[in-house]
């Protein structure tokens, strides 16, 4: 019987055990389904996540192998993705006009005023310089990246000095930048090799019309727009350094073409935040000037001429010349100097010039040098083109918008500048002695007024003070029956008031 009375009790317990159990299943139930949902929600999730991830990956592929387009400051420019090939379109024009103040014009025989020598259209054109407008400068071009560590550039201008040209190349060039040591690069083609500070700073910001009568002579010795020539530079933070060898102008044909060498260093041994200390040193050697015909036994006339502008295009006439000398070479050697607090900038070059003559006469020494401030009325600073160690112009900090009251960006400047193309000039009334070379002496006063509205567009209006000093060598040095008593003065004393609009890209 205990059997039983212990079946009984077993039977009893479990009975009242049921209810718990049951309950304690169902509970176990809602919790395995509330987790078989849980399951399936974030299966749900990473399916999702993983499509969005393949999205994002096939839209970075995508976007990885598309060539970028922009147009900043309305320069258009193209781009693979991984920068290693660019090309942005350059554009510029400047239309010059002005006005030349100078004395009425009377007959050859009695107005001694001339230009170059032996140039009939010249010797009438300085005494009635034209007033009128020219395209000093009207190009096109492209330039950017090839293969990540090559540059080019090619430019084509139609502007011109005096008068628009069908079209000329001003640049055309190959450059590798991949050289392990100091920034090294080296540039082959068609180009100006680095010659002084002014001449090295952008033609699109230069602080006047024209460069420096005597920056501009010097750099048209060696270097200038479309230059052939091979070109190392290298540089740091604080120096920049170029060599280079060059020959003629392209379009400049020649029997022996001339051989030059051009070379610069210069430095910034202070450049703080809002100031600067610019010291430099350039050369241009001519090593072989440019024959005008055949060598005959070893002997060829080898010329070399000075003569220059007074600083502005409109009319092309030259009213400083030494003529052909004949010459086994030259050279010219130049010290530059800079210095920029804030919004005012300060700049001065001195150039020395020897022309190394055949024959008995000897060397000729020529000189010329210049100096120049510029002040930002609007506080804006001129920048500081390192790889090119000269200055560019200001941007506006609030570019031109009646909308808004802004004007822009406003500058002052102010230059003097003389280029002393005689050597033993003698004195006035007199015969030159045997060697002597009457090339004259400019000098010119300037003072401009720049307006650049934007990153693009600006205006320079500029007054120009000009003297030159220049005896007559006499005989037939200007064009036979028309050239003045040897000792007459064949200068003058004149104003330019000019205006140039410019839109660059």
């Amino acid at each position: 019987m205990a059997w039983k009375t212990k079946l009984i009790v077993g039977v009893s317990a479990l009975a009242l055990a049921w209810p718990a159990m049951a309950a304690a299943d169902e509970a176990t139930d809602a919790r395995i389904k509330a987790l078989e949902e849980q399951l399936s929600l974030l299966q749900g999730q990473i399916a999702d996540l993983k499509q969005s991830t393949s999205n994002n990956i096939a839209a970075v592929r995508k976007d990885a192998a598309v060539t970028t387009v922009s147009l900043a400051n309305g320069r258009p420019s193209i781009s693979s993705a991984d920068g290693r090939f660019t090309a942005s379109f350059r554009g510029v024009f400047q239309l010059d006009a002005a006005q030349y103040d100078q004395s009425g014009a009377g007959p050859l025989a009695s107005d001694f005023r001339r230009g170059s020598l032996g140039d009939a259209v010249e010797n009438d054109r300085a005494r009635d310089l034209n007033d009128g407008a020219n395209f000093r400068r009207a190009r096109i071009g492209i330039e950017g990246k090839a293969f990540g560590d090559f540059e080019y550039n090619f430019l084509y201008d139609f502007g011109g000095s005096g008068n628009e040209e069908a079209g000329k190349i001003s640049a055309a060039w190959v450059q590798y930048n991949g050289l392990p040591v100091a920034n090294a690069k080296i540039r082959i083609g068609a180009f100006s090799p680095m010659s002084g500070m002014e001449a090295d700073g952008s033609t699109n910001g230069s602080l006047f019309a024209e460069r420096a009568a005597p920056s501009e002579l010097v750099r048209g010795l060696g270097a200038g727009d479309g230059r052939t020539a091979a070109a190392l530079t290298f540089g740091g933070e604080r120096w920049t350094a170029s060599a280079a060898v060059s020959g003629n102008i392209i379009g400049v044909q020649t029997y022996d073409e001339q051989t030059s060498f051009v070379g610069r260093l210069a430095v910034t041994p202070h450049r703080g935040e809002h100031s600067l200390i610019h010291l430099g040193l350039n050369t241009t050697v001519v090593l072989d000037p440019a024959a005008t015909g055949p060598r005959v036994n070893g002997v060829v006339n080898t010329p070399i001429r000075l003569r220059e502008r007074p600083e502005l295009r409109v009319d092309g006439t030259r009213l400083v010349d030494t003529g052909s000398l004949d010459a086994d070479g030259l050279t010219a050697v130049g010290g530059e100097f800079a210095a920029q607090w804030r919004n005012l900038s300060l700049q001065a070059e001195y150039f020395d010039i020897g022309v190394d003559r055949k024959g008995a006469f000897g060397d000729a020494e020529f000189s010329g040098w210049y100096a120049q401030a510029a002040w930002t009325i609007t506080g804006e600073p001129r920048r500081y083109a390192k790889d090119a160690a000269a200055f560019d112009s200001p941007r506006p900090a609030k570019p031109f918008d009646l909308k808004t009251g802004d004007w822009g960006a406003w500058e002052l400047g102010l230059r003097y500048s003389t280029l002393d193309l005689n050597h033993l000039a003698g004195n006035i009334g007199t015969a030159p002695i045997a060697g002597a070379v009457r090339g004259g002496e400019q000098e010119i006063f300037t003072l401009g007024l720049n307006w650049y509205l934007n990153n693009g567009l600006r205006f320079q209006a500029a007054y120009q003070d000009v003297s030159v000093d220049r005896l007559s060598p006499g005989g037939t040095a200007f064009v036979a029956g028309s050239t003045p008593p040897a000792g007459a003065q064949v200068g003058q004393d004149l104003k330019i008031y000019s205006l140039r609009t410019q839109y660059a890209f």
